[in-house]
């Protein structure tokens, strides 16, 4: 049984098996503590890539506002061949001006100097944590020849910890492929609890696999995954300044993933399901959350059923009822309304874990005890139908509870 793919909206390749741990063939990583977060934890991760012919891709965040980090690797770093990640928690170098630039470069030389790589431009760096203060850069530079020389092939877990702000639980998997010619692996580690909105989450995530892809297969599944997962999600509709997502390929394994053939198919069906499950795990941290939902949207039109699945995601009466297990379908029907201005009388449809609940925008009868203990699930589904047909959205969301107040009303104090 697999501990991983736990949803039951995200289903395992029956190609793919979980492993217990490490790095797939090439790579190497750590994770150390040097200060930058409070408390002493581990706060500085390296992940490194042995293989010279690595390749990569990347995805960042669409905000106005991106931190330091982010808009270095736009313009700095080699997107399609990647071979360091150095990441620092507790502080995202945003709203930090020329000297947060600087310091991100800094950090981006030692990162590829501590991977013995010599092209900085092969190197990347992240960051997560409070915006607007200053980065201890002293202390990044310490941890980074810290991890430097901790590096090692099973060191994802060390590297998956400092990685981690307010997340409850460590998010990391690695995976099994097996493909026509033999096996490759995925590995993936990520963070993510607030801050969360599609388009895309706010998170950190790095993936890294021994199968060898063109660069252009990996910027292609990547931007295809992405978009199934990441950009599927929400805890509290907030766009971060920080949001990284980076594939790497080291094609140690010997195996070439080619395009358009059977073992593409199957390598991106693995890196959907791994990325997506992610994306479920980052909505279940959601600071505090209870549950996860997911509303499903079917109508005439995208941009409608987009519109309308996102405000109901970002509906903060939808998800305090969702906090306590409340089937208050009249929540989901403002949202839509919301979401739609102008349509009335909008022939609108709500199921509930699969129970109708109204039809055109009426109420039909039904159980409403059984609903009730169908709502108190880890995971509860909505269904919404718009007139018309032909278009679906799809989004996962947390609930909004007293504990999510709690940490971002104390974050910083």
């Amino acid at each position: 049984m697999s501990t991983f793919f736990r949803s039951h909206w995200v289903d395992a390749p029956t190609n793919v098996t979980e492993l217990a741990g490490g790095l797939p063939q090439g790579f190497r990583a750590a994770g150390v503590a040097c200060g930058v977060k409070d408390g002493g934890g581990l706060d500085l991760g390296l992940v490194c890539s042995d293989a010279p012919g690595t390749t990569s891709a990347a995805r960042f965040t669409r905000s106005g506002t991106q931190s330091a980090p982010v808009l270095l690797c736009l313009d700095r770093v080699n997107l399609e061949g990647i071979r360091a990640v150095g990441v620092h928690s507790g502080n995202d170098n945003a709203a930090t001006g020329l000297p947060g630039l600087e310091h991100a470069a800094v950090m981006q030389a030692a990162a590829a100097r501590g991977c013995g790589i010599q092209t900085e431009q092969e190197g990347a760096v992240a960051s997560t944590g409070v915006s607007g203060v200053p980065l201890p850069i002293e202390r990044v530079g310490v941890g980074i020849k810290a991890a430097a020389d901790a590096l090692r092939p099973d060191g994802g877990e060390d590297f998956s910890e400092a990685l981690r702000t307010t997340d409850a639980f460590a998010k990391r998997a690695s995976l099994e492929v097996r493909l026509g010619a033999g096996s490759v692996r995925l590995s993936a580690q990520a963070k993510g609890a607030g801050m969360i909105s599609p388009g895309f989450a706010t998170l950190l995530c790095f993936v890294q696999s021994d199968a060898k892809l063109a660069p252009e297969t990996c910027d292609l599944l990547l931007g295809v995954t992405v978009k199934r997962s990441f950009e599927r999600v929400s805890v509290d509709g907030q766009l971060s300044t920080s949001d990284t997502v980076i594939l790497q390929a080291s094609g140690e394994s010997g195996l070439h993933v080619e395009p358009e053939t059977e073992d593409e198919l199957r390598f991106g069906e693995a890196l959907d399901s791994l990325l997506r499950q992610l994306a479920l795990e980052v909505v279940r941290d959601g600071e505090g959350a209870r549950r996860v939902g997911r509303v499903v949207v079917r109508g005439g039109n995208q941009e409608a059923v987009e519109r309308t699945a996102r405000a109901v995601a970002d509906s903060s009466l939808v998800k305090t009822a969702l906090y306590g297990g409340d089937p208050n379908w009249g929540r989901i029907v403002q949202a839509v309304g919301m979401a739609l201005p102008g349509t009335a009388p909008l022939a609108v449809d709500v199921a509930i874990e699969g129970t109708q609940v109204c039809s055109r925008g009426e109420y039909v009868p039904h159980d409403a005890a059984a609903l009730s203990g169908a709502v108190q699930r880890d995971e509860v589904e909505y269904e919404i139908g718009l007139p018309g047909e032909g278009a679906e959205a799809e989004l996962f969301f947390s609930d909004l509870g007293h504990e999510y107040i709690t940490i971002n009303a104390e974050y910083t104090t």
